[in-house]
């Protein structure tokens, strides 16, 4: 076979003309066009190309299918040739050898790319010779080209190479005739494989129009369970495509279906797929009708499925979380933030997602607001009881909008005591006046004991609104407040005049109750004391947690005990031995969901895993344990998460790596005199179980360099400052690279806080430590700080010239190369760039260009190299040098 030539017919001496002496699996860098080169046999390129292109040797046919981005190449400069070639390549597909068409078809995305960006009249071209290509091989008899024609379609649709009108007209079609019911089978389940994955390439219309009632169909396909199967494990993308109102209407029942299959296997896939399923539905069809569906995946005979479900049970409670009332969200690259409140919280240095004495009061008045509204309008049906104001946005706010009842109040003397109406309130509309608050069971409760308002209530309310008189809302509400005011006297005059005197207290000029009056006697509201709540506004249940903590309802019982039992020992050994590292893994999704206020359900679960004693199961907590002290807060987070966070200090390494990875996170949620505390600790993360983990000091110094801005100077010279030195002077160079940087940080902080002296005695020391260090790498690591000090600014540069350039010109003349060079590159690169060495007339401008001047011409060739080159060049890297 050493002498085969690549291309040879029977009959032919003259092998050599095609440009190939030698052919075999070995010559991969010969040119696959050689045989369009000129021959004896006196063919034109084109003809040389049909020539070989329906040879009746397959070898010669498979080749020039492998070659065709070649071929196009090299007629892409004239029309014609092109059009011819692209004809040639249409016939080609039509030939009878599978390899030559498997052959073709790998290409084919190799070509449209090639045309796309080549060809001004790319989509004709595609459209007319190669997409028919494509539909045409997803029928073909061979599976490898049906295989191979599956894969082209998706990468072409990946690369948006496909118009919509085609996938429409001529892709769907063909898929659509592949899933009839008289279809083969294996076609059939092919065609379902593939029209799944394209269902997330497709737009939300040619979805609906095209596939979604075949989909429907496909899922109750009764004769062929792997067709079933592939639509229940894909039946999420669905979902997601064609939006709520189309997943309740059409594929809500097929799922319910799939959920009750006879095969554990489908059962599984619908297990796995839930989460997505449940964000395409509406919150009600999500608590009646998925949560008892997903109880029985979680009840389920087969051990697969059960071990499916409890996997996949925490992100589909994370699908019950309401930004409204978590007060949490998450942006695009997955950070956790604080839905900004109500105007209140910019009023006080409190926390967002904890309301004030006196918002909650403002709040409990919004309760009282929404009683007297819907006394005056009872609503007709649920539907209008359920409808918010349109310019509310309830993502950004945590109580509902302010209505305007000016007009309502003035019609106050017209209705019937508001003792009465509320009577007349019926319960279901009661509780949909409720505001859910921190309290929520606690505030329908105070809802229904709520008691008639007397003018010295709403007087109350008011002075607590005063100091808040900047915010518009506040404004708003004093309004409102005060048109109540004025109705509640004019209907205590009005009962006067009735004979009612006996119930209404004497008022002076300014509506006030007279004194006399309140030492004789009077309703109880009125014997209130100044400093006592409004009845149905108890401030205490909002300044101090209950000592009984209420149930929950944000998610349905069954789910969350459920979920609680994922750490009970027997789980492990009947469903999966690796559930409490599932539990651990989505215990911030479900404590986000519950919120803060909930955190009594979660705490004894989050403590048992914290304990656990497999270390995959501490180490999936210490990753998310600053997740979760964002959505806890600073209370919850000092009383149950910090003693959890030291346990894990002392941990395993691989334990503690999760900690030391979000360290300066979990520190600045902290309060000061906390986060002080572990200064005396940090110095703990330098020693490992294993000392070449130098990975872990790696990541040590980059979360020291965040965690500086969080403390003094004064902490940071006498506790973080030693710490940096010490990794300065590792024995991992990459250690010492990162940490040259920190070195330079507390700087900032401390000539930012004018503490001139203890930067000085920092500066002192950097130079005794490493600029007069005996050792060569000493001395090179000054070179290296001083560039990052002058590239970070990390002090003002005068005092860089003063301390610290003098030392490091000094070391121009070092006996070692390798510290000339860094010095020359400091000088070229950072130094010598600065505005103010810069400037005309500078002191040290001199001194500078004498030195550079000097490596310029030093002896060796790496330092005339960097001080001569442009700053404004790309160098090579110096790391290798360290």
């Amino acid at each position: 076979m050493a002498g085969l030539s690549l291309y040879f017919e029977d009959g032919h001496d003259d092998l050599d003309d095609f440009g190939f002496d030698d052919y075999g699996s070995e010559c991969d860098g010969i040119r696959i066009t050689a045989f369009l080169d000129a021959g004896q046999d006196n063919l034109t390129p084109l003809g040389r190309l049909e020539k070989y292109a329906f040879s009746e040797n397959v070898f010669n046919r498979q080749i020039v299918a492998r070659g065709l981005l070649d071929v196009l190449r090299e007629f892409s400069d004239n029309e014609n040739d092109f059009i011819s070639v692209m004809e040639t390549v249409a016939r080609m597909s039509e030939d009878g050898e599978p390899t030559v068409r498997a052959e073709l078809m790998e290409q084919v995305p190799n070509i449209a790319m090639f045309l796309h960006e080549s060809q001004p009249n790319f989509p004709a071209v595609f459209s007319r010779y190669l997409v028919p290509i494509v539909v045409r091989y997803l029928t073909d008899p061979n599976n490898q080209v049906r295989k191979t024609s599956q894969a082209a379609l998706l990468v072409l649709l990946e690369q948006g190479l496909i118009c919509k009108g085609d996938m429409e007209t001529k892709v769907c079609p063909v898929l659509l005739d592949l899933t009839e019911l008289s279809s083969d089978d294996d076609y059939k389940i092919e065609a379902v494989a593939i029209m799944c994955k394209l269902v997330t390439m497709l737009s939300k219309d040619t979805v609906e129009h095209l596939l979604l009632l075949r989909f429907c169909e496909l899922c109750s396909d009764a004769r062929l369970f792997q067709v079933r199967k592939v639509c229940a494990a894909n039946f999420g993308e669905f979902c997601s495509i064609v939006g709520q109102d189309a997943t309740e209407k059409l594929l809500m029942s097929k799922f319910f279906d799939l959920c009750s299959d006879s095969l554990w296997g489908i059962r599984k896939a619908c297990a796995e797929c839930f989460m997505i399923v449940s964000n395409s539905t509406s919150p009600g069809v999500r608590r009646t009708k998925l949560s008892p569906l997903f109880i029985s995946l979680i009840s389920d005979q087969s051990r697969w499925v059960r071990q499916a479900a409890f996997q996949s049970l925490g992100r589909f409670i994370s699908t019950f979380a309401n930004p409204s009332s978590t007060g949490l969200y998450f942006k695009e690259d997955g950070t956790l933030l604080e839905v900004p409140r109500c105007p209140f919280d910019r009023l006080g240095p409190t926390h967002c997602h904890r309301l004030t004495w006196g918002q909650k009061q403002y709040s409990k008045w919004t309760i009282l607001v929404k009683c007297l509204e819907c006394n005056n309008n009872p609503p007709t049906n649920n539907e209008e009881t359920e409808q918010t104001d349109e310019n509310f946005n309830s993502f950004h706010y945590w109580r509902p909008p302010l209505p305007d009842i000016s007009e309502e109040l003035e019609m106050l003397k017209d209705q019937v005591p508001l003792q009465k109406q509320t009577g007349g309130i019926k319960e279901g509309e009661k509780e949909e006046m409720v505001v859910l608050e921190d309290g929520e069971m606690e505030a329908k409760e105070e809802m229904a004991g709520l008691e008639p308002v007397t003018s010295s209530q709403i007087k109350k309310v008011l002075d607590c609104l005063q100091p808040h008189m900047d915010d518009p809302d506040a404004q708003a509400q004093v309004q409102v407040l005060s048109a109540a005011l004025k109705a509640a006297q004019q209907e205590r005059q009005s009962e006067d005049t009735e004979g009612q005197s006996e119930c209404q207290p004497p008022e002076d000029g300014n509506g006030e109750p007279d004194e006399e009056f309140s030492q004789k006697g009077g309703t109880a509201e009125e014997e209130q004391t100044p400093n006592e709540p409004l009845t149905g506004f108890n401030h205490s249940s909002y300044s101090c947690p209950s000592p009984h903590p209420l149930p929950q309802n944000v998610i349905p019982q069954q789910l969350l005990d459920q979920y609680l039992s994922m750490t009970d020992p027997a789980r492990a050994q009947t469903v999966d031995t690796e559930i409490a590292k599932h539990c651990a893994f989505s215990l911030p999704g479900v404590a986000l969901t519950l919120g803060q206020q909930n955190w009594h359900c979660l705490k004894d679960t989050y403590e048992t895993l914290a304990t656990d004693v497999q270390w995959k199961v501490r180490r999936t907590l210490a990753f998310s344990i600053h997740e979760l002290a964002v959505i806890l807060g600073d209370q919850l987070t000092a009383a149950d998460l910090v003693p959890i966070f030291n346990g894990f200090l002392k941990d395993l390494d691989e334990v503690r790596i999760g900690v030391l990875k979000h360290l300066y996170d979990f520190l600045k949620l902290l309060h000061a005199e906390k986060r002080r505390e572990y200064l005396y600790q940090l110095q703990e993360f330098m020693v490992t179980d294993n000392s070449r983990n130098w990975r872990f000091r790696y990541e040590l110094a980059e979360q020291l360099i965040l965690i500086i801005e969080l403390y003094s100077h004064y902490d940071v010279y006498d506790y973080l400052r030693q710490i940096a030195l010490t990794l300065c002077s590792d024995k991992v160079s990459e250690v010492r690279w990162i940490s040259y940087k920190l070195v330079g940080m507390p700087f900032v902080l401390m000539y930012a806080c004018g503490a001139h002296d203890l930067g000085l005695n920092f500066i002192n020391e950097l130079i005794v430590r490493f600029c007069h260090c005996p050792k060569w790498v000493g001395r090179q690591a000054f070179a290296f700080i001083c560039q990052a000090i002058v590239e970070e600014d990390c002090m003002p540069m005068d005092q860089f010239a003063q301390h610290l350039l003098p030392s490091l010109l000094s070391l121009s003349s070092d006996p070692v190369a390798n510290v000339r060079v860094l010095v020359a590159k400091a000088l070229r690169q950072s130094v010598m760039e600065k505005a103010y060495f810069k400037e005309p007339g500078s002191a040290y401008s001199d001194e500078l260009e004498e030195t550079v001047m000097a490596l310029q011409a030093d002896k060796d060739r790496d330092v005339r190299f960097f001080a001569s080159q442009d700053p404004n060049m790309t160098l090579m890297d110096t790391a290798a040098l360290i």
